[in-house]
């Protein structure tokens, strides 16, 4: 049974207040922009201060997240010969941190509502930047076992602070196209971090790589000076909402089913992500005697931008198609194109092949991610909605902590192709779910 007709609107102003009726003023009422915008980014610049800077903060803050955890992505198959890892240990170790990052947001996620969506931004950066710099400390594996969860923490929380700073300075009909750049900074951070791997690998090793990711910690400074926290969650922090509400309240009827797909839907998105991304750079980096590519650092590494060229530009542009054609259709055509694009990744060999298909597959198979922030924003009202968003995305990072671990183990016996296949199935379950899940599209946050 579709939920299309239910209008979770009134259900969200059901959950509001004892009486059935919401009390939080709409977010059209802090921002109000003129609806003249020329061009493609005239969007932004009648935007007002307040909503540009909580954009790029939460951009920033993001970018800066990928560049410390998918680190040890691209340092993989060097930590692996150093350590002496083999494929399931090291695919365990991912696993370890992505289930750290789900516990993180779920607790980021309370804190940002309860304290402010800036001061927990600026914890969660903190964390994931000490203990990246710990990571390049580590002996044993035990060691970077601990670093890596305490890392994931901080991982989890950033999304949630970020995503809920941005929906709420932001209006519904630019709603989209702001959560989309956003999103895309996980691109410009992975990027960031393959390109520093290509130059630094070679010469210093994985170490000083880890080394590197203490650098985000100066970023607090700028958002405690610069960034304020949402006129809507000021006037909804009035109400003194206790945790433990807010945490009943997405699951309270009529919400609750959407809370369960939601979640789901995450979970499979999450799990071909992971299962994927994780991989990927060690699958290009191993000698072909292991199953992999045999690929060179600097090799890997322009591989890996590619595909950050195509995933920037995939989760941009979610944020424009769904702003016009919906929220629904934008996600199960990205969903349903990205499984097609990695069955067809699996099947390849040849580095040219690989090289085409990268930006593609990056392109739909990450796009998705800008679409999992803006209906989430759109369904949860203000005092609960980082809450929601951080059960519903790191729920989805709890479920997807087994994808590392089952294609690393996978690998070492079937082979990567069919390692890497188990992801797309779950991306065509992703798009499956939603026939649960209601169009949100002009949607007023309240």
């Amino acid at each position: 049974m579709a939920y299309d007709h239910l209008d979770v609107r009134n259900a969200d102003r059901a959950i509001a207040s004892p009486q059935g009726t919401s009390t939080q003023p709409s977010s059209a009422e802090f921002v109000t922009p003129r609806r003249a915008a020329i061009g493609m980014l005239g969007w932004w610049s009648i935007a007002p201060r307040e909503a540009r800077k909580s954009l790029i903060a939460a951009f920033l803050g993001w970018m800066l997240d990928a560049f410390d955890v998918m680190l040890y992505s691209l340092t993989l198959a060097w930590v692996m010969s150093d350590l002496k890892m083999d494929k399931a240990t090291a695919g365990g170790l991912g696993s370890l941190t992505l289930i750290a990052s789900a516990l993180g947001g779920l607790m980021f996620g309370v804190i940002a509502d309860r304290f402010g969506r800036t001061r927990a931004l600026m914890a969660s950066i903190l964390t994931y930047s000490i203990f990246t710099g710990a990571s390049g400390l580590a002996q044993t594996v035990g060691q970077l076992a601990l670093f890596r969860i305490l890392l994931g923490f901080g991982m989890g929380g950033e999304w949630a602070s970020g995503a809920a700073l941005v929906s709420e300075t932001w209006p519904a009909e630019h709603r989209g196209k702001a959560l989309g750049f956003m999103q895309s900074a996980w691109a410009v951070g992975y990027a960031g971090a393959a390109a520093a791997s290509g130059l630094i690998l070679p010469i210093w090793g994985w170490r000083v790589m880890f080394f590197l990711g203490v650098l985000p910690a100066l970023f607090t400074l700028w958002v405690r000076r610069h960034v304020e926290k949402p006129a809507l969650w000021r006037a909804s922090h009035e109400r003194h909402t206790a945790t433990h509400e807010r945490v009943a309240g997405i699951f309270r009827a009529p919400i609750r089913p959407l809370t369960i797909a939601l979640t789901f839907m995450t979970s499979c998105t999450m799990f071909g992500w992971w299962g994927f991304n994780l991989w990927i750079p060690a699958y290009l980096s191993l000698p072909q005697a292991q199953g992999g590519i045999g690929l060179t650092a600097l090799g890997m590494s322009g591989f890996i931008i590619a595909m950050q060229v195509g995933q920037w530009f995939g989760q941009v542009t979610f944020g424009y198609v769904s702003d016009v054609a919906g929220r629904k259709r934008a996600f199960v055509t990205y969903a349903l194109a990205a499984a097609a694009f990695v069955l067809a990744y699996t099947t390849a060999k040849e580095p040219l092949i690989l090289l085409l298909l990268g930006p593609f597959i990056s392109f739909f198979g990450s796009g998705w991610a800008t679409g999992v922030a803006i209906v989430t924003a759109e369904i949860y009202r203000t005092d609960i909605r980082a809450t929601a968003q951080g059960f519903i995305y790191n729920s989805g990072r709890i479920v997807s902590a087994a994808a590392p671990f089952l294609v690393g183990t996978v690998a070492d016996t079937r082979g990567f192709g069919v390692a890497l296949s188990m992801t797309a199935v779950a991306f065509a379950l992703a798009a499956l779910v939603w026939i649960w899940i209601p169009e949100t599209k002009g949607r007023v946050l309240h």
